[in-house]
């Protein structure tokens, strides 16, 4: 394939690169001259293992050049990847100024050509809406009326120092995109890197890259403040990793990592509790464990919010329990919510068959009639019950009656899914 790499910074030089050692045709264009003239040379213009001798290779070849020209990048290639940086501003909000300048670019050079058709990819880390906002128009803008033009989003996913081996091994390759034309053509780009290939919508392929360096974020700060802990409790932090690292069941792995509701139950919020009353002891901050318990309890503030901002009274609460197929309501966030809706003058009915058996064979008996009898009273008997009472039904987790509440609610009916979906019927 014919293809131009806009930027030749980290991301840009390693991505030309890596595709002309695939065999494909390679432009680098970028406005430092200096940068160009150090690859037309064969030479890295950063500093990443191998990719001096990388390029050395591809153009001694003749499969990749540089130009500072976006018109003499554009007019002889088909398909252009953005690589250009987006750096913060002052506040933390994203500076996109690069991307909207090469895309004009890209778009009075397209004009130019006459070219009937062309695909842009961006490949620069960019928040949702990005690319519908900005790209699009910036291009749109310069190049007139262009049937032909097609825009995909293509996250990269290496890292500095190891990035020539995740370009050829990433955990996935991300499109999105919503021409199955274009998405074949990367496809064809990528054919040589072995990875998963995803297709995804624009808006999630842009918001997955940022979700990525998040959660890596999170874990070097979690891992670091366990490591303060474990210092000041007197255990040995490397073994205590090493322990919790070998759990690929519930710690490394996919377990609780799915958006939904609050947690609760027995244990997770008094461990919690727990560990930070020794931090604390210790005259020791931990700032993201301090964090989890409110942030837990925003969730079940945001649920409240949306009820009540549906300005009806009847609610119907489908699931007491802290999750499905339990009896436990210690501490259950459902409990949490009803209250609080109690407290505001809705009326509430409840839906949880579990919850009705505790009740009634005595399983949760006694936390349910000290703690919590004035909930106890409001459980419903039936799902029709249930769904005659509501203006409002409220899911509050993924089970079996969660599934029965969807299906069966009317179209009068105002749901507000608090599993995020996970609950809607398959």
């Amino acid at each position: 394939m014919r293809v131009s790499v806009f930027g030749l910074g980290y991301v840009g030089c390693v991505t030309a690169a890596c595709l002309a050692k695939a065999g494909h045709q390679v432009v680098g264009a970028d406005i430092n001259g200096e940068k160009v003239s150090m690859v037309n040379a064969g030479t890295s213009p950063l500093v990443e293992t191998g990719l001096g001798d990388l390029l050395q290779e591809v153009v001694g070849a003749g499969r990749l050049r540089a130009t500072t020209s976006t018109e003499e990048a554009v007019s002889c290639t088909d398909l252009a990847l953005i690589c250009v940086g987006t750096p913060s501003r002052e506040n933390g909000q994203l500076d996109v100024t690069a991307i909207q300048r090469v895309a004009e670019s890209i778009g009075q050079a397209l004009r130019l050509a006459g070219r009937p058709s062309y695909t842009v990819v961006l490949r620069s880390t960019v928040l949702p809406g990005t690319t519908e906002t900005v790209l699009i128009p910036a291009l749109q803008g310069a190049a007139g009326p262009l049937p032909g033009l097609s825009v995909a989003v293509n996250p990269e996913f290496m890292r500095e120092g190891s990035s020539l081996r995740d370009f050829a091994n990433p955990p996935l390759t991300l499109v999105g995109c919503e021409s199955a034309a274009t998405v074949a053509m990367l496809r064809d780009l990528y054919a040589g890197v072995e990875a998963p290939f995803v297709h995804a919508s624009v808006r999630s392929a842009e918001m997955a890259k940022y979700v990525s360096n998040a959660f890596h974020a999170l874990k070097v700060t979690f891992a670091n403040e366990i490591g303060d802990l474990c210092e000041a409790l007197g255990a040995d932090a490397q073994d205590v990793t090493r322990i919790f690292l070998m759990d690929r069941k519930l710690n490394v792995s996919e377990a609780y990592l799915r958006p939904g509701f609050a947690f609760g139950g027995s244990c997770l919020p008094k461990d919690l509790r727990a560990l930070l009353h020794a931090a604390r002891s210790a005259d020791l901050a931990l700032p993201v464990l301090s964090e989890i318990l409110p942030s837990n309890e925003s969730q079940i503030q945001r649920a409240v919010s949306r009820v009540l901002g549906t300005r009806r009274r009847r609610v119907g609460v489908v699931g007491l329990a802290f999750k499905p197929d339990t009896d436990d309501l210690r501490e259950s966030p459902m409990v949490r919510l009803v209250e609080s809706l109690i407290g505001k003058g809705c009326e509430v009915r409840i839906l949880d068959r579990s919850v009705s058996v505790a009740r009634l064979s005595g399983a949760n008996r006694r936390y349910i009639e000290e703690e919590i009898p004035h909930i106890s009273s409001l459980m419903s008997d039936s799902l029709p019950a249930l769904l005659e009472h509501a203006d409002v039904l409220v899911i509050g987790n993924s089970g079996r009656e969660a599934r029965q509440a969807l299906s069966a609610a009317r179209p009068e009916h105002i749901v507000i899914d608090l599993t995020r979906g996970s609950a809607r019927p398959e």
